[in-house]
């Protein structure tokens, strides 16, 4: 659940950004269609990873009858939404200028250029929010300052997640996942008007 501190705190972070440089508002804003294809081609990896680790016939087709590639749906699908939430950025001519942080940085600006301002209902942010702590609960690379959350707080998640939760439990975490992905991607495609 997206918290009004994290909300106040996301519009310190990003007004703090905008002042160093690492949040630049333009006139430019031709990346959009950019990141609007590689928010496609991480959605339909994410559907792919999800049909084969839910489809044996499929798997075996293939020759990988234990294939499973429910940690990467959850990967890809945030991804899609990261890559989504920079066309909507760009779409308005902000720029991200910093490799480190990006998706800290991605987080802040849109709920400072969208949310606050009533562009993007809080419940895509929140998801966008939640997605991105399940794929790095799950890959566990994401740099601590990039974490919107607690980096103590995800590590014990993730390893619950991997080692300790169910198969069925799994699938159901990774179909929510990718449906957060898809309605996130849609609702962003109706504003950008693609």
């Amino acid at each position: 659940m997206l918290e009004d501190k994290k909300i106040e705190e996301a519009k310190r972070n990003a007004i703090k950004s905008i002042n160093a440089g690492d949040i630049i508002k333009t006139r430019d804003s031709k990346y959009a269609d950019f990141f609007i294809k590689n928010a496609k081609n991480s959605l339909d990896s994410a559907k792919i990873l999800f049909d084969m680790s839910v489809n044996e016939k499929n798997r075996i087709l293939l020759g990988m009858p234990d294939f499973n590639g429910f940690l990467w749906v959850i990967n890809s699908g945030y991804y899609s939404m990261f890559y989504m939430a920079r066309a909507l950025l760009e779409s308005i001519g902000v720029k991200i200028k910093s490799d480190e942080s990006i998706h800290f940085l991605v987080f802040n600006a849109l709920i400072y250029y969208f949310y606050l301002n009533g562009k993007l209902e809080k419940h895509f942010i929140e998801d966008f929010e939640n997605a991105q702590e399940e794929s790095s609960e799950i890959l566990g690379k994401e740099k601590a300052k990039e974490m919107i959350s607690n980096y103590s707080s995800e590590k014990e998640k993730r390893a619950k997640f991997t080692y300790e939760i169910g198969e069925i439990a799994m699938k159901n975490k990774v179909e929510t996942s990718l449906n957060r992905a898809k309605k996130f991607n849609e609702e962003v495609r109706k504003i950008l008007g693609k």
